[in-house]
C-alpha cells in the first residue's frame, strides 16, 4: 500500500524590488493552506532576470516573510543556478520544430502593429494584451532580415503554436480549486491559440517566465499553484508547455488581487506601498493582515 505525499505549495518572487500587500496576500494563502493540507510551504526565488535582481532585495523578501510569521522548507530554489534546466527544455522544443527565432527588435514590432493597423488588418492582442507577434518576414524587409541570421543577431525565441497545438489529440484542462476571472471553477479549458507565438526564451534570458514556471513546479514536485487571477488566462500556456515536455499538471488556485483605491493592481514597477515602509511606519503583522482581509 503507497502512501500519498503531501502537497506542495510555494511563493515565488522576483528579488527586483521590495514585497507589498499583494505579496503578502498571497504568501500567507500559499503558507495558510499548506499548513492546513499537512503540507510543505516553499519560497522560490525568481532571479532568471539578472539585470534587474539585487542581493538587498533578496534578503529583503526572507526578512519580510518571517516578520509575518511565516517559515518554509530549505533549501530556496534560485532559477538562476539552474539555467541549464531551461536551456534543455528550450531545446526538447527546438528538436520538436516547435521554435521559432524572431530578430525583430521591440521598436520594429511595434512599428510593424502599427503599418498593419492602417492596412486595416490589425494584429491580434494576446490575453495581457501584448501583440500576437507574425513571422519576422511579414513586416521586416528581406535585406534585415539577411543580414541579422548572416551575423547571428540576438534572438527571441517563440513557441511555435499553431505546430504546438496540432500535437494535441484533445483539449487540455486543469483543475482549479477558486473562481478564475468569470467565476470559472473545477475543471477548465482554455485556448492557447489566444497567445500566438509566446515568448519562450530570449539571447539574455535563457528562459521566460512561461517556461521557467512549469520547469521549477516540476522539479520541485509543486502539487498546488496558488497565485493571483492576473495569471489565470497563462495557465493555458502552462498546460500546453507541460503537455509537450511530459511534466506533471498541478492543481490551481487563483486568488483575487489586492487592489489600490483606484482599483489598480498592486506592483513593484509602479512603487506601490512596500511592507518594508508600512513597518517602519508601525504596522505590525497582524495590520497586515487585516489589511488584506486575511
Amino acid at each position: 500500500m503507497t502512501t500519498a505525499k503531501p502537497p506542495v505549495f510555494r511563493f515565488a518572487p522576483s528579488p527586483n524590488g521590495y514585497l507589498h500587500l499583494g505579496h503578502a496576500y498571497s504568501a500567507i494563502m500559499n503558507h495558510r493552506l499548506a499548513e492546513a493540507r499537512g503540507g510543505r510551504f516553499l519560497v522560490r526565488i525568481d532571479d532568471m532576470d539578472q539585470g534587474r535582481a539585487r542581493p538587498a532585495y533578496e534578503d529583503a523578501i526572507f526578512e519580510d516573510l518571517a516578520w509575518l510569521g511565516l517559515d518554509w522548507a530549505e533549501p530556496v530554489r534560485h532559477q538562476s543556478a539552474h539555467i541549464p534546466d531551461y536551456l534543455d527544455a528550450l531545446d526538447r522544443l527546438d528538436r520538436m520544430g516547435l521554435i521559432r527565432r524572431s530578430v525583430a527588435t521591440r521598436r520594429e514590432i511595434a512599428a510593424g502593429a502599427d503599418v498593419a493597423a492602417a492596412a486595416g488588418t490589425p494584429w491580434r492582442r494576446d490575453p495581457d494584451g501584448g501583440w500576437c507577434v507574425p513571422e519576422d518576414d511579414l513586416f521586416l524587409p528581406p535585406e534585415v532580415l539577411r543580414k541579422r541570421r548572416e551575423t547571428n543577431a540576438p534572438a527571441t525565441l517563440r513557441l511555435k503554436m499553431a505546430d504546438a497545438l496540432a500535437r494535441l489529440d484533445a483539449p487540455l484542462t486543469f483543475r482549479e480549486e477558486s473562481d478564475g476571472p468569470a467565476g470559472e471553477t473545477g475543471d477548465v479549458a482554455l485556448d492557447p491559440a489566444l497567445w500566438g507565438d509566446v515568448v519562450l526564451g530570449r539571447s539574455d534570458v535563457p528562459g521566460s517566465y512561461h517556461l521557467s514556471v512549469v520547469i521549477d513546479d516540476a522539479a520541485q514536485a509543486v502539487t498546488h499553484v496558488v497565485r493571483g487571477r492576473d495569471l489565470f488566462y497563462a495557465t493555458a500556456i502552462h498546460r500546453l508547455l507541460q503537455h509537450l515536455l511530459g511534466l506533471p499538471t498541478p492543481v490551481y488556485h487563483h486568488h483575487r488581487l489586492i487592489l489600490d483605491e483606484t482599483g489598480r493592481k498592486l506592483s513593484k514597477s509602479q512603487g506601490d506601498t512596500s511592507l518594508r515602509e508600512l513597518r517602519a511606519k508601525g504596522a505590525t503583522p497582524s495590520d497586515i493582515r487585516r489589511m488584506i482581509g486575511c
